[in-house]
């Protein structure tokens, strides 16, 4: 069965770290473009990051220089390193391909900034 799994949320307080993980199959994984997408209490899921397979990334205003996207191709495992986060961070995340699937979201990780 094709999978995503996320994990590496929790609680934070604002300028703290988190890591994230997506764990996936190689078929969703291997050639793609893949991305972190987030989904705030109200608001509509939003493109964070993505990365291609060969290096090339991007991020969205909000957390460029704060956050950090790596993949291990060997392990098809996406990262996302947050860093100096702050309360506008929290937000349930999700990995999936960039533009993303519709067959592909999992259950996300949430992350909680709060004092």
């Amino acid at each position: 069965q094709v999978q995503l799994v996320e994990s590496g949320g929790g609680l934070v307080q604002p300028g703290g770290s988190l890591r994230l993980s997506c764990a996936t199959s190689g078929s969703i994984f291997r050639g793609y473009v893949m991305g972190w997408y987030r989904q705030a209490p109200g608001k509509q899921r939003e493109l964070v990051a993505w990365m291609a397979s060969g290096g090339a990334s991007a991020y969205i205003d909000s957390v460029k220089g704060r956050f950090t996207i790596s993949r291990d191709n060997a392990e098809n495992t996406v990262y996302l390193q947050m860093d100096s986060l702050k309360p506008e961070d929290t937000a349930v995340y999700y990995c999936n391909q960039y533009p993303p699937s519709t067959h592909y979201w999992g259950q996300g990780t949430q992350v909680t900034v709060s004092s």
